[in-house]
């Protein structure tokens, strides 16, 4: 499959701090791929070098099957929409009036206005001026704006920051529905994995400036699970079962099992049910973003010794 960004050792110094550590990332075509880490990360600054806003200390960009330099950049970017950090707009003027200045920096004709209004859904709310829109509906703005032209990437950053959850659902069904209604691969950042984990297919992950992951998200929730609780009525005639299959066994109400498979957890599961000890609740836990982090640099370190 043909990659949209691929950067090679990419690095950004400030000073003695490396923010963006050699980082290679590979976003294929026609995906969502979601560019995680907390806030401080080296996302942010990733993605500006992308968009050839800040220059890499070293390293390299190829956007769209081309290397990124001084001579191709704006050719580049006119195929590329973008929002960093919050959406622009002139809040005195209407949602029409802030995308016909675009489309004019752009040099897009205004007959495309109207389809990515109606992208966003904000064709009702056109004529209202930017200042009396809600968080959400200036985020969806932002993506109206970045999707003018029809460009062939998006890069977006942080578009479900500050939302609330009714926004952030909607900006998740807009941002899924994207490769498919518009063509375009999109590469989004967020600090939150579970909302990521509900909209992207590829995912990077990366800490203090450096890539700890990259593969499709099924990979990473293997990394994910966690521990199961299972809540019984007797724990007593549940203790034979769990120390036949290697498993503590104590009195209290609540088990806690390892990360186990689905066929071998409902094996063990129907087994319980069936001893008599009455199988309340079972909770699989899902590993935070932090403890993810420390199971992948655990991994890295163990890696490298």
């Amino acid at each position: 499959m043909q990659t949209v960004i691929e950067t090679k050792a990419l690095c950004k110094q400030y000073g003695s701090r490396m923010a963006v550590d050699h980082v290679e990332l590979h976003v294929p075509q026609g995906c969502v791929y979601g560019f995680i880490g907390p806030n401080g990360a080296g996302k942010s600054t990733t993605m500006k070098m992308l968009l050839g806003l800040i220059h890499p200390t070293a390293g390299q960009v190829t956007l769209l099957g081309q290397t990124l330099n001084e001579k191709n950049r704006l050719a580049l970017l006119r195929q590329t929409g973008s929002m960093i950090e919050s959406p622009a707009g002139y809040l005195h003027l209407t949602a029409q009036e802030n995308l016909e200045i675009v489309a004019d920096l752009k040099d897009i004709p205004y007959k495309d206005i109207a389809r990515v209004l109606d992208i966003v859904h904000l064709t009702q709310d056109k004529n209202r001026r930017v200042g009396q829109y809600s968080l959400g509906m200036k985020q969806r703005l932002g993506i109206a704006m970045a999707l003018l032209g029809s460009p062939k990437l998006l890069i977006l950053d942080e578009p479900t920051n500050g939302l609330d959850p009714a926004g952030i659902q909607e900006m998740r069904t807009l941002i899924q529905s994207m490769p498919a209604a518009t063509g375009a691969t999109v590469l989004i950042s967020s600090h939150l994995l579970g909302e990521m984990e509900q909209m992207v297919e590829q995912v990077g992950i990366i800490d203090h400036g450096h890539m700890l992951f990259e593969g499709p998200l099924s990979q990473l929730q293997r990394h994910s699970r966690g521990d199961v609780a299972v809540r019984l009525l007797n724990p007593a005639k549940a203790a034979p079962v769990l120390r036949a299959n290697g498993l503590p066994a104590g009195d209290s109400c609540t088990v806690t099992l390892p990360p186990l498979q689905d066929a071998l957890l409902a094996d063990l599961v129907q087994k319980l049910a069936d001893s008599g000890a009455g199988v309340v609740e079972v909770t699989p836990h899902t590993k935070s973003l932090e403890e993810i982090f420390l199971s992948l640099t655990g991994t890295e370190a163990a890696h490298h010794e």
